[in-house]
């Protein structure tokens, strides 16, 4: 059987959640087909485990690991690291000079979709809308009047790359802007200040396998925060998650069409999912995530239950489609 390698941990403050992801991807890999090892990268260090239990470490020069005397080397990659390095390219690239095929979006791809600043910027060229945006990097000067005279308020600050809602902020008045910049800066060295759209909170995932299109059912977000943030996230009952979503056939086609639309327009692979603002009838794109969570109550794996598909049937086609 191959040996397959569920990729977790990473360097950002994402990787509690990557561990859980991991470990739901673990286990639902099909053992009649493939022998999946857990591989935890962070701070430099690449282990394999056993539960919490380390094993052995990785041999970085071919991806292949010693244990009891036997060379065991992975001929697959199932990335589960949300942020960096498994999301913004890092990974895919090593992969990539390995020859080794892996579950997600490519090098050019990944680095595109990681930074937000960078793909508000490619997709408003093709027609997405979204909600306006200023960009500010490590060192610049902040003019909390002239953002506020662009944006308005309320508006949100977050990390340009970064997810989990870690260092995102709702700002309600001027003087709360600098506090906030440095709270994401925290995150990322680039900061986006986004413009409030007062609206339904709505993601959409999208896996694509050879010719095969699948688009996900629609999942409806209502957080009892005021924002869809970490906590309304990862707490049970801080947020109502509805899937399939209490929208009409005629938006649920809209979202599901324009989200298989920016997967191809970023040329992304693998399970990827799309979030959006909902308002007068329209979605504005907020973001798409290339590793999307999948802990078992995490929004893909919500829809892959509604569409009435097996997750483990689904995870063997990726793995299968790219092997073959």
């Amino acid at each position: 059987m191959r040996n397959i390698a569920i990729v977790t941990g990473g360097d950002s403050s994402e990787y509690v959640v990557s561990i859980k992801s991991g470990a739901n991807v673990l286990q639902a890999i099909d053992r009649k087909l493939f022998t999946p090892w857990m591989v935890f990268i962070r701070n430099g260090e690449w282990n394999v485990l056993d539960g919490e239990r380390l094993l052995t470490t990785v041999d970085r020069s071919d991806f292949s690991f010693n244990l009891n005397g036997e060379r065991i080397r992975f001929e697959y990659a199932y990335i589960m690291i949300h942020g960096t390095p498994g999301e913004d390219g890092n990974l895919q690239g090593y992969f990539e000079m390995l020859g080794i095929p892996y579950s997600s979006c490519g090098v050019q791809s990944s680095a595109l979709t990681f930074n937000k600043n960078f793909t508000n910027k490619y997709l408003q060229s093709y027609g997405i809308q979204m909600a306006k945006s200023i960009r500010l990097v490590l060192g610049e000067k902040l003019e909390p009047v002239e953002v506020v005279k662009e944006l308005g308020l309320p508006l949100f600050v977050k990390p340009s790359a970064g997810g989990s809602s870690f260092g995102v902020t709702k700002v309600k008045k001027a003087n709360e802007l600098g506090e906030a910049v440095d709270k994401a800066m925290k995150e990322s060295p680039e900061v986006l200040i986004e413009q409030f759209i007062d609206g339904k909170e709505f993601t959409c995932g999208v896996v694509k396998i050879g010719e095969k299109k699948l688009v996900l059912p629609v999942t409806e977000v209502i957080s009892k925060n005021e924002f869809f943030d970490y906590e309304a996230k990862y707490i049970p009952g801080m947020a109502d998650e509805i899937t399939p979503a209490r929208i009409n056939e005629v938006l649920t086609l809209k979202i599901q069409d324009l989200s298989s639309r920016i997967y191809d327009l970023c040329n992304c692979k693998g399970i990827v999912r799309v979030d959006y603002i909902l308002k007068d009838q329209t979605f504005y794109f907020l973001e798409i995530n290339t590793v999307p969570g999948m802990t078992a109550t995490s929004f893909i794996p919500q829809q892959i239950k509604a569409a009435g598909l097996d997750l483990t049937e689904l995870l063997t086609e990726i793995i299968q489609d790219s092997i073959k």
